[in-house]
């Protein structure tokens, strides 16, 4: 890979380059945990959730769930990836008190998934390629709880036993924004697959965060771990801290040693938290109580042709079937949800309508209104047909730009407004294009502006004041098309 300068740190001594690596940890969407039929839902009482298998309970034994199985295979297919018809668990083995078990079953040298891609688009203009290493299915641990007492530590176990897809990259990123992209296009892929919901304030999707740096075109240096970040916005913080952090150890003469460390938001620092494991150190070895891991290609192709269309070639057709600039595109595709509230928009009772004009209003003022709100543009009462059918009255030039603002507005604040059609009739919403009318308005904003005037046919950019007072006039509902060419007829500019 060629270094990009623009991607480059510069320190005190030179450039440097920043190489990450990213293992994502993707809480799998099943009602079972992986190997009991203990619930996986998020939440619950304390140890609500918890099966004899999950609390490590003398002779309890693991049973394989097939829906993890298949949401693993799914996963690796919407990747690109290289399905294993043969994969093996492993006990991974170290003491924690949330790990019941004293070891966790995960898959080592003979993951489900295989080598895969993901393509990244970094900016309008930028576009990578992150190669995937593998993606194996393993337990999840249960969670220690320290901020109960100011004595004791509490430890939950709803979460022991709960399906994972670990998804490790290889080392193909060079800066945090590339980093951000990714693990954003991957939880993209993951929603639209229905195999993970992403949802990192719940830590349903974390990243173990790979980080080194080296001189352009050097070997690659010593890395560190920063472990469970559970933002795209953190992610970003971490990887940034921790690159300046190596570089200054670095030109004073240090060496970095390779260690597991945690990200500090509120100090935007990372720190120490112990030196890096080897494979060796976790004493991986075969896991007895479970057979090899076994699928026929009948199933695989079976999954593969019941997969649902994925971000990059939803992204493809809409650039294709409904004239979408690029940017759009990748912006209405990145959530699921909002890519069907488009299309519902512009099928709203098979009429014809320009889907550039409804893809402006859903990323422009819906979008606006959704973010001040805390919701994803689908989750507010904002219905499509209502949006098809501002963008329709428009068309039309029954209302104008302005006056669909604030038909928009009404929609936003009064939740049973209903129909915008009927909004408008009853309300008297309609622009005027009355040329009568509107030059009526003109006339008396001009004789009553005799000193403009005279300023506006010097100084024809004058002609926007005019524009504003006939509008202003008119309550904003004249043709604003017939106001400019009136005025510009009347005034000689």
């Amino acid at each position: 890979m060629n270094t990009n300068p623009s991607k480059l740190i510069k320190g005190a001594t030179g450039d440097w380059e920043v190489v990450i690596g990213m293992e994502v940890h993707a809480q799998i969407i099943s009602k079972a945990k992986l190997f009991s039929g203990a619930s996986a839902e998020f939440g619950g009482e304390p140890n609500s959730h918890v099966s004899l298998v999950d609390a490590a309970m003398p002779g309890m034994l693991p049973v394989i769930n097939a829906e993890c199985v298949a949401q693993a295979v799914r996963s690796g297919l919407g990747l690109k990836a290289r399905i294993n018809l043969r994969s093996h668990f492993d006990r991974k083995n170290y003491f924690y008190p949330d790990l019941p078990q004293g070891y966790q079953i995960s898959q080592y040298k003979n993951p489900i998934v295989g080598e895969g891609i993901v393509l990244v688009d970094v900016s309008p203009t930028e576009r990578i390629e992150v190669g995937i290493e593998r993606l194996h299915i393993e337990q999840d641990a249960g969670k220690s709880l320290h901020d109960q007492s100011a004595t004791d530590s509490f430890v939950d176990l709803n979460r022991a036993g709960v399906g994972l897809m670990e998804i490790v990259s290889k080392p193909d990123m060079r800066s945090s924004e590339e980093a951000k992209a990714y693990v954003a296009k991957l939880r993209t892929i993951l929603r639209y697959l229905g195999t993970c919901d992403g949802n990192m304030e719940q830590g349903s999707l974390r990243a173990d965060v790979n980080v080194s740096v080296r001189r352009p075109g050097g070997p690659l240096g010593t890395r560190c771990e920063i472990k469970n970040v559970n933002s795209i916005r953190f992610i970003g913080q971490a990887i940034e801290a921790e690159a300046r952090r190596q570089i200054a150890i670095l030109e004073d003469g240090g060496s970095i040693e390779q260690e597991t460390r945690l990200f500090d938001p509120n100090r935007g620092e990372t720190r120490s938290m112990r030196s890096k494991e080897e494979a060796h150190d976790y004493r991986y070895f075969p896991d007895p109580d479970l057979l090899p891991l076994e699928l026929d290609q009948a199933y695989v192709d079976e999954l593969a042709a019941a997969l649902p269309e994925l971000p990059d070639a939803k992204k493809a057709r809409f650039i294709a079937q409904y004239g979408l600039p690029a940017y759009d595109a990748g912006v209405l595709v990145a959530d699921k949800e909002t890519a069907d509230y488009f299309e519902a928009a512009i099928a709203h009772e098979s009429k014809s309508r320009d889907p550039k004009a409804v893809a402006n209003w859903i990323m422009g003022d819906v979008a606006a209104y959704a973010n001040s709100v805390g919701l994803s543009i689908p989750q507010t009462h904002l219905e499509p047909a209502q949006i098809a059918g501002i963008v329709d009255l428009i068309a039309e030039g029954t209302i104008s730009g302005k006056i669909a603002k604030d038909l928009l507005l009404i929609l936003i604040e009064e939740e049973k407004a209903g129909d915008p059609r009927v909004i408008v009739e009853a309300r008297g919403m309609k622009q005027v294009t009355d040329l009568g009318a509107i030059e009526a308005a003109v006339d008396a904003i001009i004789a009553a502006n005799p000193d403009k005037v005279a300023q506006a046919r010097a100084k024809p950019s004058m002609l926007g004041w005019f524009v504003g007072q006939v509008m202003k006039g008119t309550g904003g509902k004249a043709n604003p098309q017939a106001v400019n060419e009136l005025l510009k007829a009347k005034l000689g500019i």
